[in-house]
């Protein structure tokens, strides 16, 4: 973990750039949130700074060397790989079958709501009265 070493660099970059990218936000919301809450509740000086400029160090140095180490970068390289073997959709074949999704949604959601109209009422009758 303490290597300055990139293990097969030109491999896989998009993919590892992605999740390195991904982890960064993370940590930095991460430390943003151990700032919030240490200025609120601490009032010691220094360690509403140190603490979460602590954790963005550690976790950016984290999110670098998770990327490099040889067994993750080999899934992310496999990852990527893979990735280029899909077939995308066209813009317009995205739209169509976006819309049929959302159509069918709503069709389920209005059946689904007759279906408990029909149930209430028909327990409706069925209701014991107390008085």
């Amino acid at each position: 973990m303490l290597s300055l070493r990139l293990y097969k660099r030109t491999q896989g970059r998009m993919v590892r750039q992605t999740t390195m990218f991904s982890m960064i936000i993370i940590v930095l919301l991460i430390a943003w949130r151990a700032r919030m809450t240490l200025v609120v509740s601490t009032d010691i000086d220094g360690w509403n700074i140190g603490i979460p400029l602590g954790v963005l160090v550690l976790g950016l140095w984290f999110s670098f060397r998770i990327v490099h180490l040889p067994r993750f970068a080999d899934f992310l390289i496999a990852v990527e790989a893979e990735m280029n073997k899909v077939s995308w959709p066209s813009t317009t074949e995205l739209i169509k079958s976006s819309l049929v999704v959302i159509i069918v949604i709503f069709l389920l959601t209005g059946i689904l709501f007759g279906y408990d109209l029909l149930w209430r009422a028909v327990l409706g009758l069925f209701e014991i009265r107390r008085f």
